[in-house]
């Protein structure tokens, strides 16, 4: 995300440590540097909920970023594209991109361009350098 220099207008969370915890480090990384909203409402929910938080945002935020649960995520990524994708990996990013203008139209979008996905096993064995200084 730092190659492209992807940072998010707003970073919404599940209440759980865990997410919390993940979307610190995440937020710092992509130099973020306002609040975190952490919401119990993310907590072990249905991706219809997530839909429901991210269609009340203000339209001024072109990038949301949401860090969440598995069936959730999964099941989010699934509403959007065409293809069945079996399971979001721990630390998984997938990046979409909607055609919308208001955030309210979000409930009504069945589907979506992939942008990227990045999974954490893509690193096993080799880190490009210009990303491993992103991680110091």
């Amino acid at each position: 995300m730092a190659l492209r220099n992807i940072k998010p207008d707003l970073i919404l969370s599940s209440c759980a440590l865990r997410t919390q915890l993940t979307a610190d480090v995440l937020a710092e990384k992509a130099g973020y540097s306002d609040c975190i909203q952490y919401m119990d409402e993310l907590y072990l929910t249905r991706p219809e909920m997530v839909l429901n938080v991210l269609s009340t945002q203000e339209d001024k935020h072109e990038s949301i970023f949401f860090v969440g649960h598995n069936p959730t995520l999964t099941e989010l990524v699934n509403m959007f594209i065409d293809d069945e994708f079996t399971k979001f990996p721990t630390l998984g990013i997938f990046a979409l991109k909607l055609d919308i203008d208001s955030w309210k139209e979000i409930v009504e979008v069945h589907n979506a361009e992939i942008d990227f996905f990045i999974f954490p096993k893509q690193f096993k064995y080799y880190i490009p350098k210009q990303i491993r200084a992103t991680l110091a």
